[in-house]
């Protein structure tokens, strides 16, 4: 089903507990927002839906200024801008928090989820709840998980056993999980920022990366990495957060509205994402690219376990694995 703004809005309004402000607020609140990818990207555009879905509840009430293209930096500098309160908001997959909040793990684990509605179960559960309490601990809110999609594998030329990843230099997020599970396939984990994964390719720095298929056509990484191997292998989970500095200083009915905004905002961007991966994957295989199914899943799924074991203590404990596992 086509997603559209006006359908997204008229439900939002559908939904709404508190009667309308009108008028205009008698102070507008500054809000900074950044986006890693451009103006025509999921990544900015789930702001422009909150935002008019904010003015359109509370008209004036706050002065939306969204930042796209990373001009404000990565993952973690635009992190480190929220903690300390240059920046409001920002979209961040829980992959890049687990540098602050080591919990956030959990749902970062390799082949921890079958399909797109386990997942949605797991991000309604008990545990997810308790891992937005945590969050909150580190100086950030975060309303509303999201779903960036299925990391995949891509490189310069085919890697279509679990074997081809012996001796390779693969890039990854700054994160110890990502790198045990490369090394587990005999590869050699190199930490880079996003930004700074295209010239890795196309200079070689790196010869292979993973990704989800929509940021993988926003970075035109199909020009340096064209083929792709559908290993799904991690769930990009990540969140709508905004900075507790910020939270805590508007007042309730701001913080009301703002709340419902983003949770209206996650269903948008996940249906987004999703018309976003199928229309990356058809431009950039016009554009060359090459997606190769695999043919032993179990052998790519063969880590897993040991990750799951490895990381248990930091996740909260093997049975709290196997619980959102087994939802």
């Amino acid at each position: 089903m086509t997603v559209t703004r006006r359908s997204l809005l008229a439900g939002f309004t559908a939904t709404l507990a508190l009667p309308a402000v009108t008028g205009r607020a008698a102070a507008q609140t500054p809000l900074v927002v950044a986006s890693l990818l451009g103006d025509d990207k999921p990544e900015t555009l789930v702001w422009n839906h909150i935002r008019d879905l904010v003015e359109a509840e509370m008209p004036g009430a706050f002065t939306f200024n969204i930042v796209p293209n990373a001009a404000l930096g990565g993952e973690k500098e635009v992190v480190e801008g929220m903690r300390l309160g240059s920046i409001q908001a920002s979209l961040s997959t829980l992959s890049n928090l687990t540098a602050w909040m080591p919990e956030c793990i959990l749902f970062d684990l390799p082949f921890l989820f079958r399909d797109d509605a386990h997942l949605a179960a797991a991000l309604r559960s008990a545990t997810a709840g308790r891992l937005k309490e945590q969050i909150e601990q580190e100086g950030l809110i975060a309303p509303a998980f999201i779903d960036y999609g299925a990391r995949h594998l891509l490189a310069p030329l085919p890697l279509l056993e679990p074997g081809a990843m012996n001796g390779k230099r693969i890039r990854v997020i700054q994160s110890r999980l990502h790198a045990e599970l490369w090394q587990r396939f005999g590869a050699l984990p190199i930490a880079l920022p996003i930004t700074e994964t295209y010239n890795a390719l196309s200079t070689g720095h790196v010869d292979a990366m993973d990704l989800t298929i929509s940021a993988y056509a926003g970075f035109r990484l199909n020009e340096v990495g064209p083929h792709v191997t559908l290993t799904g292998h991690i769930t990009a989970v990540g969140a709508v957060i905004f900075a507790a500095s910020f939270w805590q200083q508007i007042d309730p009915q701001r913080r009301d509205v703002l709340q419902r905004a983003a949770e209206a905002g996650a269903e948008h961007f996940n249906a987004l994402m999703r018309q976003e991966e199928r229309r990356s994957m058809d431009v950039t295989k016009a554009a060359g690219a090459h997606f190769h199914t695999i043919a032993d899943r179990p052998a790519w799924e063969a880590p897993a376990r040991e990750i799951w074991t490895l990381f248990a203590e930091q996740a909260g404990g093997l049975e709290r694995i196997e619980e959102i596992a087994g939802i």
